[in-house]
C-alpha cells in the first residue's frame, strides 16, 4: 500500500510525519549520523528560529502551529538510538 500526504508519496513512517506535519525531524532530533560542533550549532540555531515562528502562530490562534511546536520541541530532547549507540560524546566528535 502507498502513503500520499497533499500529493507526495511517503517512503516510511518518518517521512509520512515531515510530510503531515510539515516538520523535519533531522532539524530538531538531529541527525542519525555525526555531526561537527559548528553543524550542530547551525542546526540548532536554526531549530530554535522554526520553533518560536510556531510558538508565535500558535499564540496568534493557530491550533496546528500549536501542536507542531509541541511535536517540534519534544523532538530536541531525544536522541537517536543509533547515534548514542555509536558512542560519540555530545559535542565532542569523539568516540566515549
Amino acid at each position: 500500500m502507498r502513503t500520499y500526504v497533499a500529493g507526495q508519496e511517503a517512503y516510511g513512517d518518518i517521512e509520512f510525519a515531515e510530510l503531515a506535519l510539515g516538520i523535519d525531524v533531522d532539524l530538531f532530533r538531529g541527525p542519525l549520523e555525526f555531526e561537527t560542533d559548528g553543524e550542530r550549532a547551525a542546526r540548532e540555531d536554526a531549530a530554535r528560529d522554526v520553533l518560536a515562528d510556531l510558538v508565535a502562530e500558535a499564540e496568534a490562534g493557530d491550533e496546528i502551529a500549536g501542536w507542531d511546536a509541541l511535536y517540534a520541541d519534544a523532538l530536541t530532547r531525544t536522541v537517536p538510538f543509533l547515534r548514542s549507540a555509536r558512542g560519540f560524546r555530545p559535542g565532542t566528535g569523539e568516540a566515549a
